[in-house]
């Protein structure tokens, strides 16, 4: 086992750390509430009552994030234009290895660099080593601190009360998988199909997610809250395009987690009837996209280095709400969560 699995692996939390919660290095672990009743705290929901009478006049065109990673500038300095494919594996790769740190510690050893360098004035260096102290700081605040990029809390927000049993679980452009094994946890003893065309996302982001990291859901038999963990769960992880998938109407639920802002305005309905094909009859597609606000605007640009390889957009849960409802869908819950708008959806 490599050193950074060991970091991101501590103890197995269970049914009696109920109500408890803890920073790790570099993650928190979030096991209170266990009862979901009082989760609407976490999600603003159904602000639009009639979708049919939105127009794009009223909500306006998503904010495009333009700044770029510098990785992906100096690539493409010396090999072109840079592919998608190969855009997200940069992504995949700088986002994991952030994921992994040990935030404490980069932390206290970027600001110890920081003192020596502003102690010889070397200005370059001081630049540097402030830029990445500011880095670690914000990530430490927005994913280990408030728990704003996995936010279980909303996220079950967002998937409660889905009528499904033992669903099947179709989870497109899946990375870690996260979202899908907190669903697993509250609808139990079904299945879930992840889908990346990125191996890393397979191998690493999901193959070293923490085993020890605790979903909140339910006891199949009792019915009360239980604690689950990755390796309970039925998962499956299917490398390739999602254009190239053979699955058919087969799936309860078909999941995106930032995925449409991806694309812009001419293939948006492209990625919308991906989440159709593959729906049973009376199916759910559930759908986060990044929120428009100036905290995100400031985080994708002081991150840019570490998440911006690849199209992205910013938007409102009513921008988002209209790409879904001109792509055929019926809008039964929509809201914002921590930094998320989230949106669950049938085909009309």
């Amino acid at each position: 086992m490599s050193l950074p699995e060991l970091k991101i692996n501590g103890p197995f939390y269970t049914d009696s750390d109920f109500e408890t919660t803890e920073l790790a290095p570099s993650y928190r672990i979030d096991l209170r509430n266990p009862t979901n009743e009082h989760l609407d705290q976490f999600i603003s929901a159904n602000l639009v009552s009639d979708w049919s009478q939105l127009t794009w006049k009223e909500v306006g065109k998503p904010y495009e994030v333009k700044t770029v990673a510098k990785s992906k500038l100096d690539w493409e300095r010396d090999h072109g234009e840079m592919s998608v494919k190969t855009s997200w594996e940069f992504f995949n790769k700088s986002f994991h290895e952030w994921f992994i740190k040990d935030v404490p510690e980069e932390l206290s050893k970027a600001k110890q660099e920081l003192k020596g360098y502003l102690a010889r004035f070397k200005i370059s260096d001081v630049k540097k080593a402030l830029g990445e102290t500011v880095r670690l700081s914000l990530w430490n605040y927005a994913h280990r601190v408030e728990d704003g990029i996995w936010d279980p809390r909303g996220k079950r927000a967002l998937f409660e009360g889905l009528d499904v049993r033992k669903p099947r679980i179709l989870f497109l452009g899946a990375a870690e998988g996260y979202e899908a094994m907190q669903l697993y946890a509250m609808y139990p003893e079904g299945e879930i199909v992840m889908v990346d065309y990125d191996d890393f996302c397979r191998t690493d982001r999901f193959g070293h997610f923490p085993d020890s990291y605790p979903f909140l859901g339910v006891n199949p038999v009792s019915g009360h809250p239980k604690v689950w963990h990755k390796n309970e769960m039925n998962v499956h992880y299917v490398v390739d395009d999602i254009r190239n998938l053979p699955f058919g109407k087969e799936f309860d639920i078909v999941l995106s987690v930032g995925l449409l802002e991806h694309f812009p305005d001419d293939f948006k309905q492209e990625a919308m009837n991906w989440h159709r094909k593959f729906l049973k009859p009376g199916g759910y597609a559930i759908m986060t996209t990044p929120r428009l606000q100036l905290k995100s605007k400031l985080f994708y640009m002081i991150m840019a280095d570490v998440m911006n390889h690849t199209y992205r957009e910013l938007m409102d849960v009513r921008q988002m709400g209209l790409y879904v409802y001109e792509g055929g869908f019926d809008i039964l819950r929509h809201g914002y969560i921590k930094v998320h708008n989230g949106i669950v959806a049938q085909p009309r």
